[in-house]
């Protein structure tokens, strides 16, 4: 029988470089992206499916009457959401799956994947996440200050997650969420089909 995939959430505060740590999982490692979707507005560069899919308010609102997400959530007056189809295709395959979502919505993810991985990622410091947020250069200062208020709400969450990753240098935090995920694998709960397989086969011979 396939081993079933783990399903891997990534909040952190606005700004601290979560899309860029899951690009870099993706490439590195070969975990299966699950792309949310949004009522935002696309920024500079971004393509409907690949960063996002992009919805109106009225698709968005059909998508959750119909059952078609995992979770949705509102964050600074736009609509995200997981599609369902996607991830559960993915995990049933035996693939890893990775969702970079808000701290509402990895909560709603955990009650209903009991065995899914969340981690939270943070910067060094809150001056160094107000900079990054300003060296971003595509919100104007009365969004900035919105979403730091928003990381004050959020720093009280940072405990119900059980993995908490500093993003200071991008390698080295990659590397530590890849670390994070394999451990999760290789834990007794996770593999009494291999042992009880393997105790089975040692007898037999």
């Amino acid at each position: 029988m396939e081993k079933k995939g783990t399903l891997i959430v990534v909040s952190g505060f606005s700004g601290v470089g979560k899309g860029t740590v899951v690009k870099r999982l993706v490439e590195d490692y070969g975990y299966s992206l699950s792309i949310s979707a949004t009522t935002r507005a696309p920024r500079e560069g971004e393509v409907d499916g690949r960063e996002y899919y992009f919805k109106t308010r009225e698709e968005f609102m059909s998508l959750i009457d119909y059952n078609g997400l995992i979770e949705w959530a509102v964050y600074v007056d736009n609509y995200y959401g997981t599609p369902r189809a996607f991830v559960e295709r993915e995990l049933a395959a035996g693939h890893n799956v990775i969702l970079e979502i808000e701290v509402q919505g990895a909560m709603n993810i955990k009650s209903q994947y009991p065995d899914s991985v969340l981690i939270f990622l943070t910067a060094p410091s809150a001056e160094e996440l107000k900079n990054r947020l300003i060296g971003r250069g595509t919100e104007d200062p009365a969004v900035i200050e919105k979403r730091m208020k928003r990381a004050v709400e959020e720093s009280e969450d940072m405990e119900q997650y059980e993995y908490i990753v500093v993003n200071d240098d991008l390698d080295q935090c990659v590397k530590d969420v890849n670390s994070v995920i394999v451990a999760k694998s290789c834990r007794l709960e996770e593999n009494k089909e291999f042992m009880n397989k393997m105790k089975a086969e040692l007898k037999a011979l």
